[in-house]
């Protein structure tokens, strides 16, 4: 199971690739894992849940667990 669920805010780790706006604060719109991670899009990602999260400009992505955190966690 994942650390997020659809709506929760996150924040984007520090030690992120830069496209995926470290420091940036987003909302979990989709969560994928298990079996749902089927397809092709998801052949990029390692071994564990991949987030679809929207930032406040609406743009979105998808990240792999690793690079997100609660808002209020510090490094």
């Amino acid at each position: 199971m994942g650390k997020f669920t659809w709506g929760d805010a996150v924040r984007i780790r520090a030690d992120a690739p830069t496209h995926l706006r470290p420091g940036a604060l987003a909302s979990v719109y989709d969560v994928s894992e298990g079996e749902s991670r089927a397809g092709e899009n998801f052949a990029s990602f390692p071994p564990g849940t991949v987030y679809s999260i929207e930032y406040g400009d609406s743009s979105s992505v998808e990240i792999h667990e690793d690079y997100l955190e609660s808002p209020d966690e510090r490094d």
